[in-house]
């Protein structure tokens, strides 16, 4: 049974009506920004926190970019190897959340519009014979495309393809993943940004609590380490459930990925929401005082940590508070088949267009290059982009 601390009567919601934004966000390695939690929220992190704690910086060496071989069509302006392509399957979800739809419902892409099965698999295989070594399938609720086993068994056949990973709610997945890892999933991400069931039909709008639970405890038991959960902490929803998600990593190879709360078309974003990652690694810090930092390769979004005596992990991601543009090599590749080489940045361009009209590799390597080209050094601060016209996470795919 896993360990329930959180208690219904706690509940604290803040500001009522509010709708809140999850998205399993990873680009890369950033440029340390010291004390930049407490200069904006004013004083929630201890100044006795070690510096072991300040965000890594690390570089590609000489060497390792040498080594490896990416094209030119996947090195952007900056010098940046972009080797992780997100592939979204749909827009369609089971569920319907607050933090990623608009209250207002968002309008799908007609099936027609969306990348067939052969689309998928020979753009990604361009990508795969580029230099991208990882994939990961989002959604939307990737589980609910029907054809999913076929389009894994042929992604994770793909030369050169090292990691095929999912991100999903985890409604379906237990009964899916059997034949998910026999199709060759190697690594999944599962969504729960609450451990009270209550909240969690608030913030869905469905039922399910206990199937996520449940698949969670599945790809455990297949073997999966770690079975990483995407948890978006918001302040007046989840943020006194911090501690209740850090003892789910005591026993269990469970990796625990607190996310900073970011705005996206529709989730009506406020910074008064925002729980920066400095007061949340307070928290923890607070009741786990053998937390250690480990260390994090240059393109991890994650900041990862250890506690003493834990079987698990512990993980920031901090998109708001010290982005970590500097080490991206994730590129995006839509339901729709648009193409877009940053989460938050509203550029996009179609792969689907030209690829139906006959395009052949080189036009296609082109039109990738270009845009890769295109990235910029970082994206705009929380607050611009707060301002910036993007889609929602239900099309960009989380």
């Amino acid at each position: 049974m896993w360990r329930r601390v959180s208690k219904l009567s706690d509940w604290n919601w803040g500001v009522r009506g509010f709708n809140f934004s999850m998205v399993d966000y990873e680009v890369g390695s950033c440029v340390a920004r010291n004390g930049i939690g407490r200069s904006l929220f004013g004083g929630h992190v201890s100044g006795s926190l070690p510096m072991m704690y300040a965000t890594s910086c690390a570089k590609l060496s000489e060497d390792q970019q040498n080594n490896n071989p990416v094209s030119d069509m996947l090195i952007d302006s900056f010098g940046r190897m972009h080797t992780y392509l997100r592939i979204s399957l749909t827009e369609r979800c089971n569920l319907r959340c607050q933090y990623c739809m608009p209250a207002e419902g968002v309008e799908l892409t007609p099936n027609p519009q969306l990348l067939t099965q052969n689309e998928i698999v020979r753009l990604a295989s361009l990508f795969v014979s580029s230099g991208v070594d990882k994939i990961r399938l989002t959604g939307g609720e990737p589980t609910v495309r029907k054809n999913i086993e076929d389009i894994c068994y042929e992604l994770s056949n793909l030369k050169g393809l090292k990691t095929l990973a999912i991100t999903t709610n985890g409604i379906t997945l237990a009964r899916k993943l059997p034949k998910l890892r026999e199709c060759g999933l190697t690594s999944i991400n599962i969504s729960l940004d609450t451990l009270v069931p209550a909240k969690f039909e608030f913030l869905t709008r469905r039922k399910g609590h206990e199937r996520v639970m449940d698949s969670i405890s599945a790809a455990i038991d297949l073997g999966y380490d770690p079975v990483k959960v995407n948890c978006v902490v918001m302040r007046g929803f989840n943020d006194d459930e911090v501690c209740d998600f850090v003892e789910l990593t005591r026993d269990k190879p469970v990796n625990i990925r607190f996310i900073e709360f970011m705005p996206f078309d529709g989730n009506v974003w406020n910074v008064k929401k925002l729980v920066p990652y400095a007061e949340m690694l307070d928290i923890v810090v607070k009741q786990f005082p053998g937390i250690k930092r480990l260390n994090d390769h240059p393109t991890e979004t994650a900041k990862n940590f250890k506690i003493e005596g834990h079987r698990g992990t512990v993980s920031f991601i901090t998109s708001m508070t010290e982005h970590f543009c500097a080490g991206c090599n994730r590129l995006r590749l839509l339901a729709d088949g648009n193409f877009k080489v940053c989460l938050f940045g509203p550029s996009e361009v179609s792969l689907r267009d030209p690829l139906r009209r006959g395009a052949d590799e080189h036009e296609l390597r082109e039109i990738i290059g270009a845009a890769v080209k295109r990235k910029k050094a970082a994206h705009a601060g929380m607050f611009d982009l707060a301002k910036t016209a993007n889609r929602p996470m239900i099309h960009i795919g989380g």
